[in-house]
């Protein structure tokens, strides 16, 4: 230690100088990096073509979904083997697929007006976007309704930019009618090939926002971006295109969406071999993970278009294929992803639950252990911070209840969430 009078007011001074020269810096990582703001994330987004979009399809997707279980797995051992589980957490497991499929079975709706849904005349799509929404006001109305909702319109390229807009304007118009939107609206925004557009998108939100206030004012139109382009990774400038997108959504972007089938084809993968687990889909996933982390916008994986339909042995080869795809997602920090139908339900969420199952106890008991081994030099609160955030995000999904949580950790889902935000545990 110096020993000198004026030692410390020159560290002052140090201090004071060096908050001058990275107040800027300071700034930008403030607002840049706002972190995980803790509100739930929905485990998939189900995608239903406008068209086919009725008031009773939430219920007629958990309905075949249960009779999907019921006729190919209808027991706990088939379950077990044909999800590779063994006897007791096979049971646990089907018995939350079950109640999950009868009571909420779809999470986040996404009624599709682009690729599922085609190219139609502009006086057949506005009538499909008044019809869905007023479909979607029945769906919100009844109990089981997703509690994430939106409709993926066309993109925002030259030649279906008008038509993406009156889309919106069709359905907003048209929800507006019938009482107003949901508490919180999402349009998905396909094939992004920069930053501008996503911008625009955010421009379209507040006019969309002006032209229907809501009280109390926030933003209640958000977007989420679909990540199938190659210049979206990387572009021509060699930048990651996709960081500079999720800081141009300017707090209203909620998500990006890794497209599985686009971005394969359009960086050359042959038909055969287009899959989420494919190297070109990690490295683009790799980039997506990378430019969203500490940022609070989510991440989505695709979808798989094996689908569980036809003789058994095709069923039970789709929900294996499926299931191990939402694990490995899982595993590499997607907690989403696409479902494109109803029998996909049932590997999805047991796929889901068994994950969150899995390692429950390991999880609660280092939870609760954290502040012991911290003290000893043994955890990090970027620790604590993962595991309160795996255990709500099994908490969020149905894969177990506050009171399993609370018994094994001390902790209820207000404290869980301090936890996740500031990786300090509670005493």
């Amino acid at each position: 230690m110096i020993d000198r009078p004026d030692y410390r007011q020159d560290l002052f001074e140090l201090a004071h100088d060096l908050d001058k020269l990275l107040a800027v810096s300071d700034a930008k990582l403030a607002t840049h990096y706002s972190g995980d703001d803790g509100w739930r994330q929905p485990v998939h987004t189900a995608y239903v073509p406008a068209h086919q979009f009725g008031s009773d399809t939430v219920r007629l997707w958990g309905s075949q979904a249960l009779a999907a279980l019921e006729e190919f797995a209808p027991e706990p051992p088939e379950f077990a083997e044909v999800f590779g589980l063994g006897p007791e957490l096979g049971g646990e497991v089907q018995s939350l697929v079950q109640a999950k499929l009868s009571s909420e079975p779809i999470e986040d709706l996404r009624i599709d007006f682009e690729d599922g849904y085609g190219t139609r005349s502009d006086s057949t799509e506005d009538a499909h976007a008044r019809a869905a929404a007023r479909s979607l006001r029945a769906v919100l109305g009844d109990d089981g309704a997703p509690p994430f909702v939106g409709i993926r319109c066309k993109s925002l390229e030259p030649n279906t930019r008008q038509r993406a807009i009156g889309t919106i304007a069709a359905f907003i118009d048209t929800l507006w009618e019938a009482s107003g939107p949901p508490f919180s609206f999402v349009i998905t925004l396909p094939k992004v090939t920069s930053a501008a557009q996503v911008a625009a998108m955010n421009v379209l939100c507040q006019r969309f926002e002006l032209a229907y206030p809501r009280q109390p004012l926030r933003k209640w139109l958000g977007f989420e971006i679909q990540v199938e382009t190659p210049q979206l990774i990387l572009g021509a400038d060699g930048t990651a295109t996709i960081a500079q997108c999720v800081h141009a959504g300017e707090g209203r972007l909620r998500g990006l969406h890794y497209g599985t089938y686009d971005y394969t084809a359009a960086v050359g993968v042959s038909a055969a071999y287009q899959s989420l687990d494919h190297p070109a889909a990690d490295y683009a996933k790799a980039v997506m993970q990378v430019a969203a982390a500490g940022t609070g916008v989510r991440l989505s994986d695709g979808s798989s278009n094996v689908l569980p339909v036809g003789t058994r042995a095709e069923v039970i080869r789709a929900w294996q294929l499926h299931a191990g795809l939402v694990r490995r997602s899982l595993q590499r920090g997607f907690y989403q992803g696409w479902d494109l139908h109803p029998a996909q339900l049932v590997s999805r969420y047991a796929a889901t639950y068994a994950f969150y199952r899995q390692g429950l106890s390991a999880d609660s008991d280092r939870l609760r252990s954290y502040a012991e081994r911290a003290a000893a030099g043994l955890e990090e609160p970027a620790t604590a911070r993962a595991l309160a955030g795996y255990l709500a995000g099994g908490l969020d999904c149905g894969a177990f209840t506050e009171a399993e949580i609370k018994e094994r950790t001390g902790l209820g889902r207000s404290e869980l969430s301090t936890v996740r935000r500031r990786g300090i545990v509670p005493s």
